[in-house]
């Protein structure tokens, strides 16, 4: 469950970044206020970056014990295992039968709308009190104060603290009388206030209560809170003390505002207010203890702070706990395996546990597989390492993946590599190693002429001879074959069809591209989105140019395309099905071709999706 998932591994990480915190600011005590008010806003950067992080990061992923603490790291990586015999989820058993269980009740969803709804309801809270606070900023008159500067000061109706609102244009709203107070007074207020403004302590204040909202349940979230609250208004204390206002009559007004005033409780969540009582006799203290550090922090080093706490936890909200231990029933598949040296019963049980999306134990139980069909011969050896290869691939895992193809295709030359063949043909191709590319490629066809990894093989040559000057008949040969090789083929007759619309033959291109998106349309590798289908998240985005012939007509309108997105976010198969002409088509599929996205998923893993995508053409 990816919410859930999402949820645990922000929380357990988020806990550890408290407790760091906490230690740090435990070294700082012999420190200023304004250093260690520093560390609780970095960490309350921290929490709120956390879960962004984790999701956006690659995962850098670092294995896990073996044993029943396992499940500590599950939740450590955000990823928990699902409750044996849940809707939807297969055991595999020995032999590759499914192991039935008695289905228990998923408490996962409850928790995530329970922490959801604190959340909720912690934001609705600062969204109310910010209103409170921003209908008492416009009923309040404003009052002339030479030495606040450009900070508007108001003088509300009410009787509640003084306190700072505010972040762009922040302002002092003080109490009902403030005009009439003794001016020494109205001068520790303002500076107490200013120190606020001049500290950007409003936009902190929100980004930690933030954070406290989202990770409402934990206790050291509030523990951090207080500390910070504590902090920051001893910074400020601080700031007044060195704008040279005495000790003994700065505490001395501090507790006869706090005698005299009450916060209203909503007003926290928004502003800052002068005094809380229950922090009242430690600010006392640290006033007039003369030996205090009372060196200061403006805003930038409070943004810097936050900065750094990101930058610090980045790795760490990459770092993906990887569970290797086998669960009770994959065991008893491969000790059933093993005594049988039957290597099909585990390649079954890894197929199933792949399809629900473990793929830890899927490579287990490939492992162990790879173990028997190593005492088999070296072609039952290479199609292990192939399968191996092919899940390390699905996963984006390009380095293994190629490791793993490498040793099968050593092996010898056999159906049972040609798709490794091909991968490796084109990694090579990628780099710009044509000649490595050609003979793999080549070694392809010697195993395998009909199929997808012979049509794949073709496509790819067709593409190395295009490239090459006077290679567009041998490349147009190629093609062919790469269509009568795999019938649906989509992307050899896509790029066939480019062939031919570069030499001017339309009609035979339009045929083409016609049988390339029924070709596409009919692929069972292509996914839907909905269903347990994620849709692609659009990352790059080029505009497309407009062409002279349709810039000097004037012409506007709106193409339609075809596409694919690749696992790997790369737009391919594509196919025009609402034309506009005039050069126009041609100059929407140059621009689309150089978007980047995020692949659609299916459970979990990027797949292949379809897609429709407009491309407009105005001009300004």
């Amino acid at each position: 469950m990816i919410g859930f998932d999402l949820l645990a591994g922000a929380a357990l990480k988020g806990t550890v970044a408290l407790a760091a915190a906490a230690a740090a600011a435990g070294m700082l005590r012999r420190r200023s206020a304004a250093a260690r008010h520093l560390v609780w806003t970095g960490a309350a950067a921290a929490l709120l970056a956390l879960p962004v992080l984790t999701v956006t990061l690659p995962e850098l992923r670092v294995p896990a014990p073996q044993d029943r603490a396992a499940a500590f790291f599950q939740v450590f990586a955000g990823r928990t295992a699902s409750p044996s015999g849940s809707a939807g989820q297969v055991a595999p058993a020995a032999g590759g039968a499914a192991l039935g269980a008695a289905p228990v009740w998923d408490w996962r969803p409850w928790a995530v709308a329970i922490w959801s709804a604190g959340a909720s309801a912690g934001v609705f809270q600062m969204l109310l009190a910010w209103g409170a606070v921003a209908r008492l900023r416009r009923r309040a008159r404003p009052i002339e104060v030479e030495m606040a500067g450009p900070v508007e000061v108001l003088e509300s109706d009410g009787e509640g603290m003084p306190m700072t609102f505010g972040v762009f244009r922040p302002v002092v709203l003080l109490p009902a009388g403030a005009s009439e107070w003794a001016p020494e007074r109205l001068r520790v207020v303002l500076l107490h206030e200013l120190a606020h403004v001049r500290r950007g302590d409003v936009a902190t204040h929100l980004l930690a209560r933030t954070a406290l909202a989202l990770y409402w349940w934990n206790p050291l979230a509030w523990f951090a809170w207080r500390q910070f609250l504590k902090e920051r208004e001893r910074a400020t204390d601080d700031l007044v003390l060195q704008a040279g206002a005495r000790a003994s009559e700065y505490a001395m007004h501090l507790l006869e505002v706090a005698r005299t005033f009450q916060p209203a409780p909503a007003t926290g969540w928004a502003a800052l207010s002068m005094a809380r009582r229950s922090q009242l006799e430690g600010r006392l203290i640290a006033i007039l203890d003369g030996g205090v550090d009372r060196r200061a922090w403006g805003r930038r080093a409070q943004v810097a702070a936050a900065g750094l706490a990101i930058a610090a936890v980045a790795p760490f909200a990459a770092i993906q706990a990887q569970d290797i231990s086998v669960p009770p029933e994959a065991e008893a598949t491969v000790r059933a395996a093993m005594a049988q040296k039957n290597h099909e019963i585990l390649d079954r049980a890894a197929a199933a546990y792949e399809k629900a999306a473990k793929l830890d134990v899927a490579r287990r139980l490939l492992e162990n597989s790879l173990a028997i069909r190593e005492r088999a011969g070296d072609r039952a050896y290479a199609a292990g390492l192939v399968k191996l290869g092919d899940l390390a691939a699905r996963r984006g895992q390009t380095d293994q993946a190629t490791a793993f193809y490498t040793k099968a295709v050593a092996l010898g030359d056999g159906p049972e590599v040609a798709g490794a063949l091909v991968y490796l043909g084109e990694r090579a191709f990628g780099a710009s190693d044509r000649a490595s590319a050609e003979n793999l490629l080549q070694r392809v066809l010697r195993v395998e002429t009909r199929g997808r990894s012979a049509g794949r093989a073709l496509l790819l040559l067709a593409l190395m001879r295009q490239t090459q000057p006077g290679g567009d008949g041998e490349a147009e040969v190629f093609y062919q074959k790469a269509v009568a090789a795999e019938a649906e083929n989509a992307e050899a007759l896509r790029n066939y069809a480019r062939l031919l619309r570069g030499q001017r033959r339309t009609v035979e291109a339009e045929q083409m591209e016609a049988r390339a998106l029924e070709a596409a349309v009919n692929s069972r590798q292509v996914y839907r989105v909905g269903g347990g289908v994620t849709a692609p998240a659009l990352l790059f985005k080029k505009e497309p140019e407009y062409s002279e012939e349709a810039r000097a007509a004037k012409f506007q309108g709106t193409v339609l395309l075809y596409v694919e997105i690749t696992p790997e976010g790369n737009v391919e198969n594509m196919a025009v099905a609402r034309r506009l002409g005039l050069g126009l088509d041609e100059k929407a599929i140059e621009a689309v071709r150089q978007w980047k996205f995020k692949p659609g998923t299916k459970d979990g893993v990027p797949v292949a999706t379809r897609a429709t995508i407009e491309v407009n053409f105005r001009l300004m």
